[in-house]
């Protein structure tokens, strides 16, 4: 079942993202979270924590994620 805030967000909103210096945009919020879930389940080490931040702040509906502190 969905959670109300998942459904309050709309499926193809804008979101900006940093990982590993690069910077993207972009226009599908679900497209955002399924690449940075897939990238973090395919790595390892460091690039896979820095996946997994972004994704984390994804699933929190952050409008700019990064893997930066």
């Amino acid at each position: 079942m969905l959670k109300i805030s998942e459904l309050a967000m709309p499926k193809s909103r804008k979101v900006t993202t940093i990982c590993n210096g690069k910077r993207e945009v972009w226009t599908n919020y679900e497209e955002a979270k399924t690449y940075f879930l897939e990238l973090m389940m395919s790595t390892d080490g460091e690039e896979h924590e820095r996946a997994e931040c972004v994704y984390i702040q994804l699933m929190h509906g952050l409008d700019e994620c990064s893997d930066e502190d």
